[in-house]
């Protein structure tokens, strides 16, 4: 809006006091303030409002006005309720320095004034922005040529000065307008609106993160041809996108939110059509996995594999190696409207392992585009391209079967030391909003195989990856993975151990010693399992809890009476660290 405009309104009050000239300056924002230095909290543009509380005398008026006028505000009113007739000395510094200065009558409240003129210029810029994001929702709806999120981000930072980004249900940014959102930082937004969605509070929600406040809005299609709302947010929540908007949306105006609800409507319309992409490789992974299943052939499962290569490693032109990971997400029972046991978990779990499995430090809507994923019942298998690193050519002569054989197991050492995907490692990311949006009645567990260079190794594979996914799931936490690496040792036991069993084991063995420790804080568990992991070394054992070798012997000791048992006995060692681990 123009100054001029507030002369214009008479219940505003206002009087012109000099500055004639400089009434079509734009106004951008009103800060009200009595300090003798106020530039920290001037950005350019401003209606300033003051008191005059930091009037004394009149060498006060220039320095003032000097800050103000360096600031490029837009023009000063003072109030007259203070000292009655506004200073001379204020006139003549305005007057000096081109300042245009408003009186305002004692009867004027300057929160009237405010509100005046937040409510004409957050009106003036929706209804411009929202001409023009009106036209783009045309460009949009009518083609793929409308130029993706960017483009309505683009117009959010340039016509409302908002910086936004559109992030992932993990915090990965998928679109964004100038510097890109550093990763903690959207992990920790996502888990903030996955928190806050999770106990029913509707959006947009409000995040304050190292001193500065976002607003997050649910990214949802809710027009025509929309999927129809799920039954519990359990069923949409860990595969929503969300729109991160770096200002606080709680005083915001009905037009400006309407405003921001119909750019996420734009971006939602991206986010179906992204899906509708995806449609073709999920069905290449599921059949796969269901000629995986079913026992089919090798040469039968090659040649989808062969046809789903183009697809998955577009380009490459070689025949990749193979993981599987697959991934489960159950849901306690709660009061909540849908029972745990109706929620569809497979499609839940689907989209969740789409969006792990992308790079973190990979963005756009599309960076998902080498990953097939199916679900069968609870679970979502995902089948995992991993390009060759040596190829022969087929012709070259009467020596490439040496030389392939060769490339063969170089190939394989090189997947042996570094066999792709990691189950830490792709959760390392995401756990912390994750963890959120699961609360405190859902789980997400995921195993992850090892790399297989044929058709043949992908039923092996499947049945490694979900001997895997069982190992995470007896661990505690909300989000626990584990990989193929682990089969090899006893941990592969561990889950397939009845609870009842794993119950009575362990509290034969350990309730003494905690009973004991509850009475006596004798520390004896914790002298157990140091003791188990320093191989039965007395010394090292000793050492590493800061005690005298004596007291280290009395303490076993002690256990050994406790329990019945005999810490120099292997098998009374190995049912000690069994215990620990099951319990």
């Amino acid at each position: 809006m123009r100054l001029r405009a507030l002369l214009e309104t008479d219940a505003l009050g206002l009087r012109l006091l000099g500055g004639e000239d400089e009434l079509d300056r734009t106004v951008r924002g009103v800060m009200t303030t009595d300090l003798r230095d106020p530039s920290r909290y001037l950005s350019g543009g401003e209606l300033v409002l003051t008191g005059l509380a930091w009037h004394r005398d009149a060498a006060d008026s220039e320095p003032f006005v000097r800050i103000l006028a360096g600031a490029g505000v837009a023009g000063l009113a003072a109030g007259e309720a203070e000292l009655g007739d506004i200073p001379a000395d204020l006139v003549e510094a305005c007057r000096h320095h081109r300042l245009p200065l408003f009186a305002v009558h004692e009867t004027v409240a300057f929160a009237t004034i405010t509100e005046y003129v937040v409510r004409q210029v957050s009106g003036e810029r929706a209804g411009d922005l929202a001409a023009v994001v009106d036209r783009h929702r045309r460009l949009m709806t009518s083609g793929p040529a409308g130029g993706g999120p960017e483009v309505v981000l683009d117009l959010l930072t340039s016509d409302l000065d908002l910086r936004a980004w559109v992030l992932s249900p993990t915090g990965r940014q998928i679109a964004g307008a100038g510097a890109p959102l550093p990763g903690p930082l959207g992990a920790a937004l996502a888990g903030h609106h996955l928190a806050a969605t999770r106990t029913g509070r509707r959006g947009p929600h409000r995040a304050t993160i190292a001193g500065t406040t976002y607003s997050l809005f649910p990214i949802r299609n809710t027009g025509r041809g929309a999927v129809p709302a799920a039954r519990d947010v359990r069923e949409s929540l860990l595969s929503d996108w969300l729109l991160a908007v770096e200002a606080d949306a709680s005083d915001w105006p009905a037009a400006r939110l309407d405003l921001l609800q119909g750019v996420t409507q734009l971006i939602a319309v991206e986010r179906d059509r992204r899906d509708a992409a995806r449609t073709v490789r999920r069905r290449l992974a599921q059949e796969v996995l269901e000629l995986v299943q079913a026992g089919a052939a090798p040469a039968e499962i090659a040649a989808r594999l062969r046809v789903a290569a183009p697809v998955l490693l577009p380009g490459l032109g070689v025949a990749p190696q193979w993981q599987v990971v697959v991934a489960r997400v159950d849901w306690s029972a709660t009061g909540q409207a849908v029972a745990a046991g109706d929620i569809a978990s497979g499609p839940v779990a689907q989209a969740l392992l789409e969006e792990i499995l992308v790079d973190p430090a990979v963005s756009g809507p599309d960076s998902a585009d080498r990953i097939a994923v199916a679900h069968t019942g609870e679970e979502a298998i995902a089948l995992v391209p991993l390009p060759t690193l040596t190829t022969v050519p087929a012709d070259s002569g009467e020596d490439a079967e040496g030389e392939a054989g060769r490339a063969g197991a170089e190939n394989a050492d090189a997947l042996d030391a570094d066999p792709g995907l990691h189950a830490d490692a792709l959760l390392a990311s995401v756990r912390e909003p994750l963890s959120a949006g699961l609360a405190d009645d859902g789980r997400l567990t995921l195993g992850v195989s090892a790399a297989v260079h044929s058709a043949e190794g992908l039923r092996g594979a499947l049945e490694e990856a979900r001997h895997a996914r069982r190992v995470a799931a007896a661990r505690p936490g909300r989000v626990c993975a584990a990989g193929h690496h682990e089969l090899a040792s006893h941990v592969l036991l561990l889950p397939f151990v009845p609870d009842d069993v794993r119950r009575a084991f362990t509290a034969r063995l350990l309730d003494p010693l905690r009973d004991y420790d509850q009475r006596h804080r004798a520390e004896l568990i914790e002298t157990l399992e140091a003791f188990l992991d320093c191989d039965g070394s007395w010394t090292r054992c000793a050492a590493r809890l800061h005690l005298h070798v004596n007291t280290l012997r009395y303490r076993v000791g002690r256990i050994e009476q406790l329990t019945g048992r005999d810490l120099s006995r292997l098998e009374d060692k190995l049912d000690f660290f069994l215990a620990l681990r099951m319990s």
